[in-house]
């Protein structure tokens, strides 16, 4: 959860746009790295469907700035081997956004270093009541199982990838809250607040969160194996 880019810029007296555009450095820099630090399917949360509620400006400069990165952005990804995707609505978007994300799918769909998801106007709760409606509208009878309502959600989200679960979740900024990101892939997420404001957000900040995370013992709600008296530790 890329926070922070806001207070960023008004700490140092600037448009709060302007922590968006220097944390656009920041997401290059995770991009690039993601893959060398064993990384392989990377989601950044970039526009919330309850971000509409921020002044007109910075949305229009935040959709300007979504185009245009995805626009630069593509060639990288193809020489980097990256796989972009974007999840969540599309019919609120402009058109010139979307053309932009759909070329960009396209041109990487052949990456196999890193998945890169960017979510954009993204609400996990309406994708949740979203799944619901389709599997009800399926008729399933009572017999749906994870791995069904996973399909419907990935339906939902136009992911023919499906939802992978959240092995960390790391949020800049110094807020400790999820923000209606990736709900139902968070079940059992390990989970890293960081102080850093996103367009600080360094390559060491990263390793160290995965450090940390590598250190966990995870035990998603069973109890230590008895012949070692340890869990399954994070990797």
């Amino acid at each position: 959860i890329m926070d922070g880019n806001g207070r960023w810029a008004t700490a140092r007296g600037l448009p709060r746009v302007a922590g968006h555009r220097v944390g656009a450095r920041a997401v290059r820099r995770t991009v690039e790295n993601a893959p060398r630090l064993g990384i392989r399917t990377l989601t950044l949360y970039a526009f919330s469907s309850d971000n509409w509620k921020r002044p007109k400006s910075e949305v229009d400069a935040l959709m300007t700035l979504l185009r245009d990165y995805l626009r630069r952005e593509t060639a990288r990804c193809i020489k980097n081997g990256v796989r972009f995707r974007m999840i969540g609505r599309r019919d609120r978007l402009g058109p010139d956004l979307v053309v932009a994300i759909e070329q960009a799918e396209r041109a990487t769909a052949a990456g196999d270093r890193l998945d890169l998801r960017i979510a954009i106007d993204y609400s996990s709760r309406d994708l949740l009541v979203e799944a619901a409606r389709r599997v009800a509208a399926a008729g399933t009878n009572g017999s749906t199982s994870r791995e069904t309502f996973g399909r419907a959600l990935a339906e939902a989200y136009h992911d023919a990838y499906g939802c992978p679960d959240v092995d960390l979740l790391i949020r800049t900024g110094g807020e400790q809250r999820l923000s209606d990101f990736l709900l139902w892939e968070c079940a059992y997420a390990e989970l890293a607040f960081l102080p850093v404001r996103w367009p600080d957000f360094a390559v060491a900040d990263l390793e160290r969160a995965l450090t940390e995370f590598r250190s966990r013992e995870r035990r998603f709600g069973a109890v230590a194996d008895p012949a070692t008296g340890t869990g399954q530790r994070a990797g």
